[in-house]
């Protein structure tokens, strides 16, 4: 079942601390903490979306250390959560390799810390039963308006027990896929 859901992870459109749209920093950790998170619910792809070359570039310098370099030999474990990553320019083309994979359009269900309503792990288990679903996570302080307006579902925001409510991407994603894997 979790077969059929990959995992994007947005670089741009996203927002800066004043509400700007802008393209985020790929980060190392990022890419170690969800690939290794998406690796253990076996989420079948990890797309890390960037226009930026330079960026992109970064992403395929790690991977390639991870999958053909030292680090493949040194941590096969980190190697093997590594195969599941793939650097895409957009997040249509993420969809759109998706939906490919899997013969059938590709559900997007996006995530936001201001969004209370939405869907839960449960629902999104019940889907990913009949459909391929894409979980788009925003870097920054968030997915840019272009991308929220679009009327996708959006998942449940995490909810701490204080008044800050800003988990960083990895934590985020880690939470998410398990409330997804557990149906909560």
């Amino acid at each position: 079942m979790l077969s059929r859901l990959a995992v994007a992870l947005v670089h741009y459109p996203v927002l800066n601390r004043r509400n700007e749209v802008v393209a985020s920093a790929v980060t190392n950790l990022d890419l170690h903490d969800i690939a290794r998170s998406c690796r253990t619910f076996g989420v079948g792809r990890f797309f890390v979306v960037t226009p930026v070359k330079e960026q992109q570039k970064v992403v395929e310098q790690i991977l390639e250390h991870w999958l053909h370099g030292y680090g493949s030999t040194h941590n096969p474990d980190r190697c093997s959560a590594f195969q599941l990553l793939e650097t895409v320019a957009d997040l249509e083309t993420a969809r759109e390799r998706w939906s490919k994979k899997h013969s059938r359009p590709a559900r997007i269900i996006i995530t936001s810390a201001k969004s209370p309503q939405g869907l839960n792990g449960q629902d999104c288990q019940q889907l990913l039963a009949e459909e391929p679903l894409l979980l788009v996570l925003g870097t920054g302080s968030g997915l840019a308006p272009e991308i929220i307006d679009r009327s996708f579902e959006t998942f449940q925001s995490i909810q701490g027990v204080a008044d800050y409510n800003h988990l960083p991407v990895r934590a985020a994603a880690a939470i998410i896929l398990d409330r997804i894997f557990t149906g909560r």
